[in-house]
C-alpha cells in the first residue's frame, strides 16, 4: 500500500468511495450521492502545501482517502483542521484508516497544524474507536443535531493537539 497526495484525476474514485458511505447513514450527513463536478471546487481548495488530501492505493486502486480541511475559515483557526477519512467498503477493517490517520498526525506540524478535529456521528462506533485509538479525546457533544431517515443523530467532536 502506498499513501500519496491526491491528484485531480483521483476525484472520481474519491467521490465513489464517499458516495458508497451515504446509504449507511453512519459516516456523512449527505443523504444523496454527490457528483464529481459538485466536489471539484472542494478538491481544488485543498492545497497540498497546507490542506492535503491523501489517498491510499495499491496497484493503482484507491482504497481510501483522508482530507485535512480548514476549520471555521477564520484566521485565528488556521492551525486547526478537520480530519475526514473514507475507506472503500471492501477495504474497511484492514488498517487503512489507521495508516492514513497516523500519517495525518505525524505530518500535520509541518503544515503549521497544531490541532486536529473530527466530527463523527455518535452511532459510528468504528470511526470513534479509530480516533480514540490515536488519543483523540471527546471535546464536544451535540445531541440530536442531524436527522437521518427520520432518526435524530448525535454528533461527537473529537480533538487532538499534535504539537
Amino acid at each position: 500500500m502506498n499513501i500519496r497526495l491526491a491528484r485531480e484525476s483521483d476525484l472520481p474514485a474519491i467521490i465513489g468511495i464517499y458516495n458508497s458511505t451515504v446509504p449507511s447513514r453512519m459516516v456523512t450527513a449527505d443523504t444523496e450521492p454527490v457528483t464529481v463536478e459538485s466536489r471539484l471546487a472542494w478538491f481544488r481548495e485543498h492545497d497540498p502545501n497546507n490542506r492535503p488530501i491523501w489517498v491510499a492505493e495499491d496497484g493503482g486502486t484507491i482504497m481510501g482517502w483522508l482530507s485535512l480541511s480548514s476549520f471555521y475559515n477564520r484566521p485565528a483557526y488556521n492551525a486547526t483542521t478537520e480530519v475526514s477519512i473514507y475507506i472503500a467498503e471492501e477495504y474497511r477493517g484492514k488498517g487503512i484508516g489507521n495508516k492514513l490517520l497516523t500519517k495525518a498526525i505525524y505530518e500535520s506540524p509541518q503544515f503549521g497544524i497544531t490541532t486536529l478535529l473530527a466530527f463523527i456521528f455518535g452511532h459510528n462506533e468504528p470511526s470513534l474507536h479509530l480516533f480514540r485509538k490515536h488519543n483523540f479525546e471527546r471535546w464536544g457533544f451535540l445531541p440530536k443535531v442531524a436527522v437521518l431517515d427520520g432518526i435524530d443523530r448525535d454528533l461527537v467532536i473529537l480533538g487532538l493537539r499534535v504539537v
